[in-house]
């Protein structure tokens, strides 16, 4: 439809508009249940709210539109199952369910808009004005023709949109942010706090005897599941993508030459520009005057003010020729050395004596600058047509029954084998398999397979293929301590690291709470007191986000303690706040305005229309639906 661009032109409301318009599914099937809505219809009518109906033929112009747009934005095909994937078709319904209830509210209270009012909205409307500013009737007809727009049908649809902006208005128009709220958002946001801080690293818990045997055994019974061997799959895989189907090298000199010559104009040429001041006469014979006075001395900048003419008035622009549409005074002032004047030249404008300030010669890259670039462009346009033919002989194998590893040798390509990789991409010693093409992709389809099952090839973002085969499961399994020993006595030491810092962090927290001198304190410690008085909620250097939390969770003259960086704990004293008065004409402030109040006004517009809807009921024909789109009725 048409709501985004007709909207262009008007208020935040009718931007609010559309963004309820658009997201009232959330409100009309989360919220007051699409099941309770479906009840016997005539055939023809998808809906009704109401006295108003919705037919099956506005829902289909409604979806069609939308799909139309989805497609120009995607510039793909979209279809209908990829559609009711994202919802478009709960979507459409939506909207035009609360475009009636509106409707059915402008008719209950007797709201209208005059023809002229909602021709001069029309003639303003920004999206139909030509170069000069004006109603541009083709641009207009344009734009009807491809929405599939009669214009008694398009103003029909305006003046429907005006009204329901109109009742919106009313609703949520004047809608003002409280300035308690404003003031406690600038408290939240601004607020900064001084505190002096310690960091205990690993080191300050000391030698950690190593553990006993019962030790690390009872620590990892209690963790086993921290230690479990994870699954691990013997994959076959065959990449071809246009980076692999033709070599750049391959491309010869003189293709790339070619191609050089072909687009050398256009994308590694920079023309030629000059600066270019043009004085109009009425006719030849006052502009041949102007010349010979030039001729015998006169100066451009006389001749200007003889005409009563300001340096400005006589600027045409830094242009290249080709801006110029008129190819007379393009010739003329491209022909002209600096700082001459032309003869009297015949221009669209009448004759005209020109000048030449400035010239910027243009430039050109050589081939020897490009060549390997555009090597590897003419490489990934032939790789397009290779990579086709060779998934097509792949394919054609497979459907023969072949393996993998044969389909690759019957078009000269092998396979690659990866003897174990787990979920993460990694192998057994948990390092990460290195060249997995499309790796996210091809591992969430290896570990969705089985063992024999023919997949389907993994698409690569550059539009090559993946074909891969299960060759082997290693199930995930429960580990003996044995196996994992290493791993469970460092993870031991880490947390019973963590566990010493802790206590030690949580005495000293608690002997400033007492009044101790944290300088004292820190020095009994071997540790430096350090300070900053730029913390605020949003982040400071040198405290991560956990310690930012603690900060803020204590009154001003308390203390805390928080995880740092590195295994570390930090130690704090929070000595006093700073909050910026509020000052509402500031830029920010009223950004924040801004924003809460277009939230506000998005809930009570929804809720407004919620209620219209209960009030006026809603009902959907369900297989009018299901045929309009040709979908699963079953919501």
């Amino acid at each position: 439809m048409l709501q985004g661009l007709r909207n262009a032109s008007q208020n935040w409301m009718g931007r609010t508009l559309l963004a309820i318009v658009m997201g009232f599914i959330v409100v009309s099937f989360a919220i007051w249940g699409i099941g309770d809505i479906f009840r016997g219809f005539g055939s023809g009518k998808l809906a009704q709210v109401g006295s108003i109906d919705i037919s099956s033929q506005d829902y289909r112009a409604a979806y069609q539109n939308e799909l139309q747009r989805l497609q120009r934005q995607a510039r793909r095909g979209i279809t209908n199952e990829e559609a009711r994937a994202i919802g478009l078709d709960r979507e459409v319904l939506s909207r035009l369910v609360t475009d009636a209830a509106l409707d059915q509210k402008a008719r209950q209270l007797g709201l209208a808009m005059a023809d002229e009012d909602i021709t001069k909205a029309i003639f303003n409307d920004p999206a139909f004005k030509g170069p000069n500013g004006q109603f541009d009737r083709a641009s207009f007809n344009d734009v009807l023709r491809n929405y599939g727009y009669s214009e008694r049908a398009f103003i029909t649809e305006q003046r429907q949109t005006y009204l329901r902006q109109e009742i919106l208005q009313a609703v949520a128009g004047n809608l003002v942010v409280p300035q308690a709220m404003l003031e406690g958002i600038n408290r939240y946001r601004n607020e900064t706090r001084s505190v002096d801080y310690v960091v205990l690293p690993p080191s300050a818990a000391g030698d950690i005897p190593a553990p006993s045997e019962e030790v690390l055994q009872k620590y990892f019974d209690e963790r086993k599941q921290n230690f479990r061997a994870p699954e691990y799959r013997r994959v076959v895989t065959l990449a071809v993508t246009p980076a692999t189907a033709v070599n750049p090298e391959s491309i010869s000199d003189a293709d790339a030459q070619k191609f050089y010559d072909e687009v050398k104009a256009a994308r590694f040429s920079t023309p030629e520009k000059r600066d270019i001041q043009q004085i109009i006469f009425p006719d030849e014979a006052a502009a041949t005057e102007a010349s010979a006075k030039v001729k015998s001395g006169a100066t451009f900048e006389s001749i200007a003010a003889d005409r009563k003419l300001t340096e400005k008035d006589i600027e045409l622009a830094v242009l290249t020729k080709s801006d110029i549409a008129d190819q007379a005074l393009a010739s003329a002032a491209f022909a002209l050395p600096e700082n001459e004047v032309s003869q009297p030249v015949k221009t669209a404008f009448g004759y005209a004596l020109l000048r030449v300030t400035k010239i910027e010669p243009g430039s050109t890259k050589p081939f020897a600058d490009v060549s390997a670039d555009l090597k590897r462009e003419i490489a990934a346009q032939r790789a397009k047509t290779q990579v086709q033919k060779l998934h097509d002989a792949i394919e054609d194998q497979r459907s023969a029954g072949k393996s993998l590893a044969d389909a690759a040798k019957s078009v000269g390509l092998d396979v690659r084998t990866i003897d174990a990789i787990d979920a993460t991409g990694r192998d057994k010693n948990g390092t990460p398999v290195e060249g997995l093409t499309a790796g996210p992709d091809l591992l969430k389809a290896a570990f969705a397979s089985d063992i024999g099952v023919d997949n389907d090839t993994v698409n690569t973002a550059d539009g090559g293929y993946v074909w891969f085969e299960v060759a082997g499961i290693d199930p995930a399994h429960e580990r003996k301590l044995d196996e994992v020993k290493p791993e469970v006595d460092a993870a031991w030491r880490n947390d019973e690291t963590q566990r010493i810092l802790a206590e030690k962090a949580t005495a000293m927290m608690k002997e400033l709470q007492a009044g101790g001198d944290f300088a004292g304190l820190a020095g009994a410690a071997s540790l430096q007191v350090q300070h900053s008085n730029q913390v605020k909620r949003s982040g400071a250097t040198g405290f991560p986000p956990a310690a930012i939390v603690q900060i803020y969770n204590v009154p001003v003259g308390g203390a805390g303690q928080a995880a740092a960086e590195g295994n570390s704990r930090m130690v704090f004293h929070v000595l006093d706040s700073v909050v910026q008065p509020f000052d509402p004409d500031k830029p920010d402030s009223k950004q924040i305005a801004e924003q809460l109040k277009s939230g506000f006004t998005e809930d009570l517009i929804s809720e407004y229309v919620r209620r219209l809807q209960n009030d006026y009921g809603v009902s959907v024909n369900p297989g009018a639906l299901q045929a309009a789109t040709g979908g699963d009725s079953s919501y």
